[in-house]
């Protein structure tokens, strides 16, 4: 019998499960959900938090009882703008913790008007940002905005 061969596979499977378990470790993170009331019965969470990272769904420029603000893009992006601070917040980080955002517009000839109201809330540095036209947005919305949020050591 050789010990020696035995030894050093048993050495080999220790160090491979200590190897997987701190992967495992690492992947493992604190995940918790922001829901408001109101969007209970909703099938998604207005943000999930992952270890450092927060995920904001989709904010469109409506009020607390989800109606669209009046006036069209400027106010309906203002509110979504609002909306997504006030998942930030809640999730405890801050508008200047956001890296990314996405921007929905129902009609791509209101970027100007969109962009004006956006370069006056998103503190500097802007985050990155794409922004395209969909088809349609719930609601009859003209904008819904997503982010994601990386909270600052």
């Amino acid at each position: 019998m050789n010990t020696g061969s035995s030894n050093l596979s048993l050495a080999r499977i220790v160090f491979g499960l200590i190897i997987i378990a701190g992967s495992l470790l690492c992947l493992a993170q604190e995940r918790r959900v922001i829901k408001f009331p109101g969007t209970e019965g909703l099938p998604f969470s207005d943000g999930v938090i992952a270890g450092d990272t927060l995920y904001v769904a989709g904010q469109e420029g409506t009020d607390d009882k989800g109606k669209l603000a009046a006036g069209g893009i400027g106010p309906e992006t203002q509110a979504a703008l609002a909306n997504i601070e006030r998942v930030v917040k809640a999730a405890g980080f801050e508008l200047k913790d956001i890296v990314s955002v996405t921007v929905y517009l129902s009609d791509i000839h209101e970027f100007g008007d969109m962009n004006k109201v956006y370069r006056g809330i998103m503190p500097d540095p802007k985050p990155a940002r794409a922004t395209i036209q969909a088809a349609a947005l719930v609601n009859g919305a003209h904008i819904e905005i997503s982010a994601i949020a990386v909270k600052r050591k």
